[in-house]
């Protein structure tokens, strides 16, 4: 996480763009993903001419032109505000304006500049985008930022990210960056995993999966079969909103992936129908809300989930989009645990029957606050086409670690936050009031002592019989035990006279003592006065 003094410039910068009149967060994200990847490209073609220096031979696939110079970064940035606005908006240079070179970029570009259609120029006034310019230039030049590392890159537009504070269309909305981090770590990624999020958002999924692999496999990325692998086929995205599409393909950008499979289209409708059994690891949080007309949704999902809702229909998708063998970590509603349409009982049947459900953690309604209050939890199962649900896994999540009020305080320091994830046989039962994540990862991996646990505890097993039995009912509700404890209330005689032992002796005082007591006292009180 970034703090002090760069997390300062980054917050100018936000109050910059709404000072002057850009207040819509996923526009002023837009925008500023747009400078950054104008910095980028200027970066990119200052390599290939160091390079080309080095080598003597000429620029390999240059980005500019000698004639489009002025359109980089590294030359407008020196321009008085009034110059540099014209070189964005008026084909001044090579019949371009900077804006409309970048929109022209293919593959030259990374995977960002392949989504460029339909990209707007929103900075309305010179005066803006001049300090746009600057303070991006500021915040990546100075090394005491660290913004040559792609973490603290990553860190940066992460933060940007945050502030979205509104929920979307369809019922898009930010994932926690701990609850994406939680999920990462139980699915445990390999070199040879392929990953896919079909409602990709901001693409927080795939970065976290990224940063999963530089962390705990960085002896991989000496190898060049897991490079080449690493930059061209481990990641996919999918998602039909074009803006959500640039700034999820900078996020991953600033992550150092350059080059993954981002897919432009509804992954629900029959446009997405040649995409089956592909992958081996599907993390996602799909939209919660709303319903489709069923002639757009393709029929190999209707055919597994006959339904509607965007939340079903997900679920559906995932099981056609993953291999045999293949495992899925997915956020739900709490009603598709619990609902009792035929098409819940359907989806719910088919994880439970027909492939491995593993797990099912239940979270409060605030982790998702304050973008909506809805109760949620986390499904874990691996695609097998023939069952082998033995028993799954409950646990009754009751805090991440950060209030569950609008505010989200945090309740942990970054440092513990961090131990949660890295150590969390050490910060478990210390950080278990404040955050959960540790212990759930804890007793994720040692599920053989879960067996014997009681089932008022905050973690347990249900044999599959006993969900079949249930309606193949998966909310924890309907299998948590809750331990009552008898309360002794005293009698009305006790309450009035008081308590007194077998000698005589007064040990609690009664209706009759106290008011003796305030009397004497009221009494004393009188005498003093005269």
């Amino acid at each position: 996480m970034i703090t002090g003094s760069l997390r300062t410039e980054v917050d100018k910068l936000w109050d910059d763009f709404w000072t002057g009149g850009l207040s819509n967060p996923l526009l002023v994200i837009e925008q500023v993903s747009y400078l950054i990847f104008l910095r980028r490209l200027d970066e990119i073609q200052s390599l290939k001419e160091k390079k080309a220096n080095r080598t003597g031979q000429p620029i390999e696939k240059p980005i500019y032109r000698d004639d489009q110079q002025r359109l980089r970064w590294s030359s407008f940035k020196n321009e008085d505000p009034e110059t540099m606005f014209n070189l964005f908006i008026k084909p001044l240079v090579s019949d371009m304006s900077v804006f409309d070179f970048m929109k022209s970029l293919g593959a030259e570009g990374s995977e960002f500049g392949k989504h460029m259609k339909g990209a707007t120029f929103m900075i309305s006034s010179p005066r803006l985008l001049d300090k746009a310019v600057q303070t991006i230039d500021r915040i990546f030049e100075k090394p005491e930022y660290g913004l040559g590392s792609k973490d603290v890159k990553g860190d940066l537009y992460e933060y940007l990210l945050s502030k979205i504070a509104s929920a979307g269309k369809n019922g898009q909305f930010r994932t926690p960056r701990h609850i994406i981090r939680m999920m990462v770590h139980m699915i445990n990624p390999t070199p040879e995993d392929t990953l896919c999020d079909p409602a990709m958002g901001t693409a927080g999924f795939l970065c976290a999966f990224g940063e999963y692999m530089n962390q705990y496999r960085t002896e991989e990325f000496h190898k060049d079969a897991f490079l080449k692998h690493f930059n061209e086929s481990m990641f996919t995205g999918m998602e039909f909103d074009p803006s959500m599409m640039r700034i999820g393909a900078m996020n991953l950008m600033l992550h150092g992936i350059e080059h993954p499979t981002l897919i432009a289209r509804d992954s629900l409708s029959e446009q997405n129908s040649d995409v089956s059994e592909a992958f081996s690891v599907v993390l996602a949080n799909p939209p919660f809300k709303g319903s489709l007309d069923k002639e757009v949704v393709d029929k190999t999902i209707t055919n597994l989930v006959d339904s509607k809702k965007t939340e079903l229909l997900f679920l559906g998708l995932m099981l056609r989009i993953l291999k045999a063998g293949g495992r899925c970590a997915v956020i739900v509603p709490d009603g598709v645990l619990f609902g009792s349409s035929n098409a819940h009982k359907q989806i719910r049947q088919q994880l439970v029957e027909k492939h491995q459900l593993h797990a099912v953690i239940s979270m409060p309604s605030g982790v998702f606050k304050p973008y909506a209050g809805v109760s949620t939890a986390i499904l874990l199962y691996t695609k097998t086409n023939s069952g082998g649900t033995d028993k799954v896994w409950f646990y009754d999540m009751t805090s991440d670690g950060f209030s569950l009020d609008d505010k989200r305080t945090p309740l942990l320091s970054e440092e513990q936050m961090e131990d949660s994830f890295c150590q969390p046989e050490k910060v478990a039962e210390a950080l278990f009031g404040k955050c959960n994540i540790a212990d759930i990862l804890l007793r994720w991996k040692n599920q053989e002592k879960e067996d014997t646990r009681e089932r008022t505890k905050h973690s347990f097993m249900v044999p599959f019989q006993e969900i079949k039995d249930n309606a193949w009912d998966l909310s924890i509700n309907r299998y948590k035990e809750i331990e009552y404890e008898e309360v002794k209330y005293d009698t009305s005689k006790e309450i009035i006279n008081g308590k007194w032992d077998e000698n005589g002796k007064c040990v609690e005082k009664g209706i009759k003592q106290l008011d003796q007591e305030r009397m004497d006292a009221l009494n004393e009180l009188e005498e003093l006065l005269g």
